[in-house]
């Protein structure tokens, strides 16, 4: 049974991967790359996870990453098995924080160069809650942190702007709530809802987890490069 708390829940997971395996990881994105992967995977990029209702791919792309950011998806076959291997080692203290979690989603390699960042946003449970899976976290690696800006950050507030009226199914506690849909920059509502921004720089190998309905988002790199897996932990019914 789902809680509204894992939903919310902020943690992180020193040490997800040893210093070894980020070296691995590192070399094998950077032999994905090869020598035109910014263009192939960043410049000349028209896909995205990220979708808005009544918006193309494009004006979500523009809206989400308006200096658009570098992807891997899915990532090369080497580093999803050591990511794999990771997950599966951290999954007591995994489930620690989310008792609902059955599985990890397929990651993803994303890079930040100068100027690029993610606006604020909230990345939903489901396309509707009663769907047989159901997200309760994103997660986030760090292999290279920029040299100046690239932070990760959470935002949060009390305000009831936020929330639904959405009211909870099968498999959620009765107190279980709703973000409204479109919790992002789309929505004026949402740019303009006031919050409180809490940034942090973990040690490359740890992990952070943020509920499915937590605000977040990360800074312009000012320099460098900011280079992470991302992917999502769900609960399937």
């Amino acid at each position: 049974m789902i809680h509204i708390a894992e939903t919310l829940t902020v943690s992180s997971f020193e040490d997800f991967l040893t210093p070894d395996e980020v070296a691995t990881l590192t070399n094998v994105v950077d032999h994905a790359l090869g020598d035109d992967g910014i263009r192939r995977f960043d410049t000349e990029r028209t896909t995205t996870l990220h979708s808005i209702p009544g918006h193309t791919t494009e004006q979500a792309m523009a809206i989400y990453e308006p200096a658009g950011r570098l992807e891997i998806h899915p990532p090369p076959e080497s580093a999803a098995e050591i990511l794999a291997q990771a997950v599966e080692r951290a999954m007591p203290a995994l489930r620690r924080a989310l008792p609902a979690l059955t599985a990890c989603r397929e990651w993803m390699y994303v890079e930040y160069a100068p100027g690029q960042h993610i606006t604020p946003h909230v990345d939903g449970i489901a396309p509707h809650p009663t769907d047989p899976i159901r997200q309760l976290a994103g997660m986030s690696v760090v292999l290279e942190h920029a040299q100046a800006g690239g932070e990760f950050f959470v935002e949060t507030t009390s305000h009831p702007a936020l929330w639904s009226d959405q009211q909870s199914g099968n498999g959620y506690h009765p107190a279980m709530a709703f973000t409204h849909d479109g919790a992002d920059h789309s929505a004026d509502w949402f740019r303009t809802m006031p919050r409180t921004r809490w940034s942090v720089r973990p040690a490359p190998g740890t992990a952070l987890l943020y509920g499915s309905q937590v605000t977040h988002g990360t800074e312009p790199v000012r320099v460098g490069r900011e280079r992470k897996f991302i992917s999502w932990l769900i609960s399937e019914a």
